[in-house]
């Protein structure tokens, strides 16, 4: 008799509706298109690579593996669910690097857009595989908003869905049509050693203007090079933004920053050209040598700056 009772309870709690599993419906990004995916539909190698297929063999091997990360990409969709599942497959399992964590270099990022248009960080992730799936955030308020999903900064993805309840309200939203910021730099602008993807600083500056931002920094590599110059020229953007001075000396800078200057005015007449200095290494204020390369490089800058506001470019 007691193991008939206990049979009976354990159907029950196993039948019993308020035990029912939420259906979830996935939505592969790729098709409403993520922000910071420049050169339009130009085919690739792999969907989330930041350059185009063309590019492998003409800018050079460093610049070309590290493009296959997906630092700067960023999904937008609206919702009214009341929580936020992903999942995601990444090219590398190097999740994480000693100076940098899975966060940072694997995770994504969420924000929402609040009542004042504003927005503000939702969730973040601690990736533990290559192939993860997460509820990103749930208990969420009642109410449809707009939310913005940062990829991961230095690794690839090849995969990436939204998940939200089958009742659920959800629209896909499109890469907006206004001219993107472009950043082209060091590991620094590639997103190094944030602790999640949107603590770049590209990121940060796109949301702060409300603008869409292409990140192509890359890791010790942002080096004016002139291939690299070719594909931005390509992209008509709101502003470029150069900043490779950690990576260069006085002798590359003067070399090649007033030919990538002339290059990018050539293309596009009006587009503002942002030249950044050098930011200093703490510690150079103790160490005479580093103080030099920071000193040099900035009035190497500088003198290039002067000389093609001199040329009228």
């Amino acid at each position: 008799m007691h193991t008939r009772s206990l049979i009976f309870l354990l159907l029950t709690a196993v039948t019993c509706p308020g035990q029912a599993k939420t259906e979830i419906t996935w939505r592969d990004v790729t098709q409403w298109g993520v922000e910071g995916r420049g050169w339009g539909d130009q085919e690739r190698e792999r969907w989330f690579d930041r350059f185009p297929a063309k590019a492998k063999g003409k800018v050079t091997d460093h610049v070309w593996n590290l493009s296959r990360h997906s630092a700067g990409m960023m999904a937008r969709f609206k919702t009214d669910a009341s929580a936020i599942q992903a999942k995601w497959k990444l090219m590398s399992s190097r999740l994480g690097m000693p100076h940098m964590p899975p966060s940072g270099v694997s995770g994504l990022d969420l924000y929402a857009r609040d009542a004042k248009g504003h927005w503000r960080w939702a969730a973040a992730t601690k990736p533990n595989k290559q192939e993860m799936q997460v509820t990103l955030l749930g208990g969420i308020a009642p109410g449809m908003r707009e939310y913005a999903l940062y990829l991961p900064l230095y690794n690839g993805t090849d995969l990436l869905e939204v998940g939200v309840s089958a009742e659920a309200k959800f629209e896909g939203l499109a890469p907006r049509k206004a001219k993107p910021l472009i950043f082209y730099g060091t590991s620094i602008t590639h997103g190094a050693c944030a602790s999640r993807p949107g603590l770049a600083h590209p990121a940060i500056l796109g949301r702060r203007f409300d603008m869409p931002v292409i990140n192509i920094g890359f890791s010790g590599n942002g080096r004016m090079h002139k291939e690299v110059g070719d594909l931005m020229a390509e992209v008509d953007a709101a502003a470029y933004v150069i900043d490779c001075l950690p990576n260069m000396t006085a002798a590359t800078v003067a070399e090649r920053c007033v030919p990538l200057v002339k290059q990018l005015r050539k293309a596009r007449k009006n587009v503002p050209i942002v030249l950044v200095e050098d930011r200093r290494f703490p510690n150079s204020w103790l160490v005479p040598k580093k103080s030099k390369f920071h000193d040099d490089n900035h009035a190497t800058l500088r003198k290039a700056y002067e000389k093609l506001k001199a040329a009228g470019v």
